[in-house]
């Protein structure tokens, strides 16, 4: 009996990895992030959104510093960025070694009660964010602090019946949610709309963020 063939005719595409032996890095990195958030200079002095209580901003220069943990995470994420890049282009080694990036690269420390809200990054192709830290989860917020998209199929769930009630991931109605682990990387489209939810957890949650254009 024939039966029907099912295809996603658009898609986004979500890259993910976790950096090898992390824990040691991690330990590097949040010292480090610590240190320079205290010493008060390199806040963002000009934050495109609003910092809400409980989050603090670096600036944008986060992978020019030369300490050899930031060389270190910055090699990780460019090499999982241009893989990624790589694939879905379809690109041979000859372009990729044209290929050019730019980037702002920055932290965020978030402490209890901080949140970011919903939005998205123009004027870049690429974005990714980095967890050095997850911070903790009280048993009664299981969304203390998880990244969260929203689906860009804006016309979606205007109308639902049973014919359309539950579809299965990636055809799935609403929102997805990454609640970060230690060491892991998440890139997607710097169009997509992202938020994160209010942190309730009694340590630092503490990420690395970047967005990226490219030319040949």
């Amino acid at each position: 009996m024939a039966r029907p063939s099912i295809y996603p005719a658009f898609a986004v595409p979500f890259s993910d990895a976790d950096m090898p032996e992390a824990e040691a890095l991690n330990a590097e990195l949040r010292a480090l992030l610590l240190e320079r958030e205290r010493e008060g200079t390199y806040a963002n002095p000009n934050p495109s959104l609003t910092l809400h209580p409980g989050v603090f901003e670096s600036d944008f220069t986060l992978f020019s510093w030369p300490e050899p943990c930031i060389l270190r995470l910055r090699d990780f994420c460019w090499r999982m960025l241009g893989l990624t890049i790589q694939e879905l282009n379809g690109y041979g080694e000859e372009e990729m070694r044209r290929l050019q990036i730019f980037s702002h690269t920055w932290y965020h420390v978030t402490r209890h009660g901080g949140f970011t809200v919903t939005h998205t990054h123009p004027m870049a192709s690429w974005s990714g964010v980095y967890c050095v830290d997850p911070g903790d989860t009280p048993a009664d917020r299981p969304e203390s602090g998880v990244l969260r998209f929203h689906n860009p199929h804006g016309y979606s769930d205007l109308f639902r019946d049973a014919g359309n009630l539950r579809p299965a991931m990636p055809y799935h109605h609403g929102t997805w949610n990454i609640r970060f682990r230690a060491g892991q990387l998440v890139l997607f489209p710097s169009w997509i709309p992202h938020e994160v939810l209010p942190y309730y957890g009694s340590g630092e949650r503490i990420t690395v963020a970047f967005n990226t254009w490219f030319r040949m």
